[in-house]
Order: structure tokens, then sequence, then C-alpha cells
């Protein structure tokens, strides 16, 4: 499913996108804020993408590279995830390059998804930031989102158990 926005193209992710990925896993200011620290491997990076194709096809989740519609310039990614069709819900994320910081494509590409999944049916959004991650806090509270809580020791990144912030959107 082909996402358009004013400015965006967000297309299927195909594991030919990992080319266009692995400079942002790459950059460990990108990276600051995820679970895994920088990837210097570009073969890494390929089998995550196709880990991620694989969920698309399993219809467990559905992952998009964002492009610019005016001159097709890859700028990220974005999902839904964790699919959960009984209960009518799913998780959100989005990874965007530097270049891309600050103008406002991860607002316009989020609110794409969202429309996308509340046409789906799915009722309730969840998103998770890692501590400190300013940028993505305040994007999520201009979508709606509300912080519903803590994970205290969520993720094991280099040697340290970090906390993230827990948000919702009832749809």
């Amino acid at each position: 499913m082909i996402l358009e926005t004013e400015r965006l193209s967000l297309q299927p992710l195909a594991v030919s996108d990992a080319d266009m990925l692995f400079p942002i896993f790459s950059d460990a200011e990108v990276m600051a804020h995820w679970d895994i620290p920088e990837v210097d491997d570009p073969d890494l990076v390929r089998a995550i993408v196709e880990g991620q194709v694989a969920e698309i096809a399993a219809g467990k989740a559905l992952y998009w590279a964002i492009r610019r519609l005016d001159d097709g310039a890859f700028l990220g990614a974005c999902d839904l995830s964790d699919i959960d069709r009984w209960h009518k819900r799913a998780e959100v994320g989005f990874i965007l390059g530097r270049d891309a910081w600050g103008q406002g494509y991860g607002l316009e590409a989020m609110r794409a998804v969202i429309a996308y999944a509340a046409a789906m049916g799915v009722r309730r959004l969840a998103a998770r930031t890692h501590l400190g991650n300013r940028r993505s806090d305040a994007l999520l509270a201009r979508l709606g989102f509300e912080q519903e809580g803590l994970l205290r020791g969520h993720v094991l990144r280099d040697g340290e158990h970090r906390d993230c912030r827990l948000f919702g959107l009832l749809l």
C-alpha cells in the first residue's frame, strides 16, 4: 500500500532499500535513541530489512520507505508494527536521516500512517521513545499521543538498561 501526502510518498519497504537505510543506521546521532547502536555492517542492515519485508508478507507489520515526491530522495522509514487485529491495536515508529530533521517530514509521514491505521480498523496506537529523545516526544505530542507510562529498564543497550516512555493514541 503506497501512501502519499503533500510532499511525501510512503512506499512498502523493499530489500533494496537497505542500501539507503545503511547511512541512516550507521549515524551515531540518529541512532542515539534507538534500541540498538549505530550499525557499521551493511549486511546487518540488509538482514534487518529482510526481516521487516518478511513481516509485511506475513501480515504482521507494515514498513514504508519515506521519499520526497518532488525528487524521490530517500528520507527514512516508518512503520505500523505489532499489529493485533483482534484487539485492534498496533505500534508506530519512524526514523529519519539527519538531513531530513526539522522539516516536518516525520509529522507528515506519521499523519499518513495514523490515517491508514484508522482506516484499517485500528483503534489504539502505541509508540515508545528512549528518555531524552525530546524530538520524538514532541512529535508524538503534536500527533495527539499522550504519555501513558515509563518502562523502566526496558532496553539493554551498550551494557546499560535504558528507560523508555510509553505513549498511546486512541483513534
